[in-house]
């Protein structure tokens, strides 16, 4: 296995895939994927959990975003996944590994699903992939997930792809809709040294 150091953007052939997804980048040259980033980043749900650095309010602000987030990629400090249904290429939400650190081989993993592709176990099925690719690919030994205190799904689809518990942040991401406040954050973590959870958890 290369030294992380070496790797950077995502080849096309080692794309995760299995479970009836399709983990591919985004493009911030379609007019599909811009839609479909603006769809996941304006819904109230999203917006309930989640205050990004930057708003996205429109199509311009969303291309901008996109772009910017493709270009982190693109410079070794994220991943972004754009979730896809496998057989027809429907985007149904995001996975990222974000803030990648490669001297302690962490990242950091967020995601969101697509409202009218919830119910369907999309959040947990694309962790799994994206968990089990930066673990073979990039070579990271933890990855961190968190998720503001009081996001029940969200601990459900963690501990279903085995991040456990592992304490709670104290202030430390802001409140919805505000930078000038704070809440607590729910902390979860899984080791490359730990084992899978099992095919059926999360079912």
């Amino acid at each position: 296995m290369a030294p992380i150091r070496e790797r950077s953007h995502l080849p096309a052939r080692s794309a995760p895939h299995g479970d009836g997804l399709l983990l591919r980048p985004w493009d911030p040259g379609s007019e599909t994927d811009v839609a479909a980033w603006l769809h996941g980043r304006t819904d109230p749900e999203f917006r309930r959990w989640n205050t990004p650095l930057q708003d996205t309010t429109g199509t311009d602000s969303a291309r901008e975003s996109l772009r910017a987030q493709v270009q982190l990629g693109a410079d070794g400090g994220c991943v972004p996944f754009c979730v896809t249904d496998a057989a027809s290429g429907a985007v149904l939400g995001h996975v990222g590994i974000n803030a990648i650190n490669q001297v302690m081989r962490l990242g950091l993993v967020g995601y969101w699903v697509l409202p009218e592709a919830r119910g369907q176990r999309v959040a947990t099925r694309a962790l799994r992939l994206a968990t089990a690719w930066a673990f073979a690919e990039l070579g990271l030994h933890r990855l961190e997930l968190g998720h503001a205190l009081g996001h029940d799904a969200s601990c459900r689809t963690a501990a279903a792809c085995g991040f456990p518990y592992e304490g709670t942040l104290r202030e430390a991401m802001w409140e919805s809709g505000r930078r000038d406040a704070f809440r607590d954050v729910h902390l979860h973590a899984r080791l490359a040294t730990d084992p899978a959870p099992p095919a059926t958890a999360g079912r």
